[in-house]
C-alpha cells in the first residue's frame, strides 16, 4: 500500500522521474564503461573473469618420475625441490621471465607461492603494495597461484587475466618463463646438463570466463538501485518544497 503511494506521487512529479532515469541510466552506463563527454566517448571496460588451469612437474634429466626403475623413496627430494620453486616463481626475477613471455607489463602481475606447513598461508609477491583502488580494476589484473602437491614433485598452476585466450597464455608463460630462467641460471652456474632441474608441463592450459554475461548483470543492478535512490531523493525534495509552501502561506 505504501510502495503504491510513493509510485502515484513520483509519477506526479515527470521532470523528477525523467532526471531520475537519466541518472540512473549514467550510472548504469559509467559502471561498464569509461564516459567521456570531451570529446565524447564510451569505451566498455574489462569486467570478465577468466580462469585457466595447467600442471608441471620437477624431475631430474634422467626421469625419476617416469623411470619403474627408480624407488618412490627419490620422490621425497624432488617434492622439497618442487616446493622451491613455486616459491621462487614468486621472486621478482622468475616474475619477469613469466611477464615476458606472456606479454603483460610486470608490474600487474601478482604471484602467490605455494602453501607449506611452515607457511600454510599464500605468499602474494608483487613488487607494490595493493590499495582499495585494486578493487576497482581487479579484473584488469594477472594472478598466478601455485600449489605444491604434498605427494609428488608436482605443481598445480592457475591463472586469472580478462580474457580466457590470455589466461591461457599466462599459464603456459609461467611454465616456459621457469624454464627460461632455470637454463639461464644453470648456464650462468655452469652446471653440468645430467645435474640439471628438468621441469615437463602436462598438456597445455585450458582457459574459460567464470562471469560471463556480467556485464548485462552489474547494468541492471545499478540502474535499478541509482533508479530507487534517485526516484526516493526526488519524493523528499517534492516533500520539503510543498512543506515551505504551506509554511509560506500560513506565514501570510
Amino acid at each position: 500500500m505504501r510502495f503504491g503511494m510513493h509510485l502515484r506521487e513520483l509519477w506526479g512529479l515527470p521532470l523528477g522521474v525523467v532526471a531520475s532515469i537519466l541518472l540512473a541510466a549514467f550510472a548504469a552506463a559509467w559502471s561498464v564503461a569509461d564516459v567521456s563527454v570531451l570529446p565524447p566517448r564510451l569505451e566498455p571496460r574489462e569486467l570478465e573473469m577468466a580462469t585457466a588451469y595447467t600442471q608441471l612437474v620437477v624431475d631430474t634429466p634422467h626421469s625419476v618420475v617416469m623411470d619403474l626403475r627408480q624407488g618412490t623413496h627419490d620422490l621425497s627430494p624432488l617434492k622439497n625441490r618442487a616446493v622451491l620453486i613455486g616459491t621462487l616463481m614468486a621472486s621478482e626475477r622468475v616474475r619477469a621471465y613469466i611477464a615476458r613471455r606472456a606479454d603483460i607489463p610486470i608490474e600487474r602481475l601478482h604471484v602467490a607461492a605455494p602453501r607449506t606447513p611452515e607457511q600454510p598461508r599464500p605468499v602474494d609477491r608483487t613488487g607494490s603494495k595493493r590499495g582499495p583502488s585494486d578493487l576497482l580494476k581487479s579484473t584488469d589484473q594477472y594472478r598466478l597461484e601455485i600449489q605444491a602437491n604434498p605427494s609428488v614433485p608436482l605443481l598445480n598452476i592457475t591463472t586469472q587475466a580478462p580474457t580466457a585466450k590470455v589466461a591461457e597464455k599466462l599459464a603456459n608463460a609461467a611454465v616456459t618463463g621457469l624454464d627460461d630462467y632455470l637454463r639461464r641460471l644453470a648456464t650462468i652456474e655452469k652446471t653440468p646438463r645430467d645435474m640439471r632441474v628438468e621441469i615437463r608441463q602436462l598438456g597445455a592450459a585450458e582457459g574459460t570466463v567464470i562471469n560471463r554475461g556480467i556485464q548485462y548483470q552489474v547494468v541492471g543492478v545499478v540502474f535499478i538501485l541509482v533508479l530507487a535512490l534517485s526516484s526516493a531523493v526526488t519524493i523528499l525534495l517534492a516533500r520539503v518544497r510543498r512543506g515551505w509552501q504551506l509554511a509560506g502561506a500560513f506565514g501570510r
